[in-house]
């Protein structure tokens, strides 16, 4: 048991034939007892999710999902020091991850699997295309060596990118990669049913691949977002560099949270002309607040909790 660190966990399967409306239920009052904070994506296609808390309560959150039949759950744990979200969110969407399309249906059929210790050979071989399928602000951070940003805001643009730059490749070996997985299972999905012939996907994503490959045979550049508090990860998946501006949702690099233009909590390079008055005084006022709940020990969401905190 991991006594020092808070355990996150991330999980997805896609998997229609389950109770939603119970499932919500009973997963929501499970998290709220037991402190569980993250988000929990229920969809009729099935459930995606990251959450964190004391390991033994995390783990129970998988025993319910089995409960609903979801057996083939795609795992991944990693570690923090301190609690990486604010709150518990679940919600109920369309799709668990939103492509809006009927050409990708991923219990049917996804891209062949490939494994952390082959993927380089995926990566040094010039006859395939490699796309990277996160958005633009992701890769703007790391990615791996020669892979092709398709400049989308979000996933759902990624059938443009297809029908634009894809078209007539349909017979060339195309390889993809995420976070985790779960947009290259959608991807790929829309791909096969489009007519490509030869398509792959990183298994366990870019974060199985850090985790796993030492650092002098990875061939990734730079560091790798993730949708917590760690913001982002390295190699081994040890906390990365980057800071986020709570302004505008962004994360920053080590020169741009040193710029003047940084401010912590209320501005940052990339947004200080953007931010209206009206934001900025609220921002100013949150962090005020913030500081008086440090000082005088109080619980407030946006102050980091370690294991000993909680």
């Amino acid at each position: 048991m991991n006594n020092k660190n808070f355990t996150i966990i991330t999980f997805y399967q896609f998997y229609k034939n389950f109770d939603k409306s119970k499932l919500v239920s009973e997963i929501n009052d499970f998290c709220k007892f037991n402190k569980i904070k993250g988000t929990i994506i229920i969809a009729n296609e099935g459930i995606n999710g990251t959450v964190s808390g004391f390991e033994k309560d995390v783990n129970r959150v998988i025993d319910i999902l089995k409960k609903f039949n979801f057996n083939n759950l795609k795992i991944k744990f990693s570690y923090s020091k301190y609690m990486p979200f604010q709150k518990l969110k679940i919600k109920q969407k369309k799709e668990i991850v939103s492509l809006r399309t009927k050409y990708s249906n991923p219990e049917i059929q996804t891209g062949r699997y490939v494994s952390f210790n082959q993927w380089n050979n995926i990566v040094n071989d010039k006859k395939t295309i490699l796309i990277d399928v996160r958005n633009d602000f992701e890769i703007q951070i790391g990615s791996f060596k020669d892979a092709i940003n398709p400049n989308i805001k979000n996933f759902t643009q990624f059938k443009d990118f297809v029908k634009t730059n894809l078209n007539n490749s349909k017979d060339k070996k195309i390889a993809m990669f995420c976070t985790g997985g779960i947009r290259c299972e959608k991807a790929s999905s829309y791909l096969l049913a489009k007519g490509f012939k030869n398509v792959s996907q990183l298994d366990g994503g870019i974060l199985k691949y850090l985790e796993n490959t030492p650092k002098g045979k990875t061939l990734w550049n730079g560091e790798c977002f993730v949708f917590d508090g760690r913001i982002s990860v390295k190699n081994e998946l040890k906390h990365g560099t980057y800071k986020m501006c709570y302004a505008c949702r962004m994360p920053l690099s080590v020169k741009e949270s040193s710029s003047k233009k940084y401010i912590s909590g209320i501005s940052c390079p990339k947004c200080y002309k953007k931010i209206s008055n009206d934001k900025k005084k609220r921002l100013i006022e949150r962090n005020k607040q913030i500081s008086i709940s440090k000082k005088r020990g109080l619980y407030n969401r946006y102050i980091k909790q370690s294991v000993k905190d909680y």
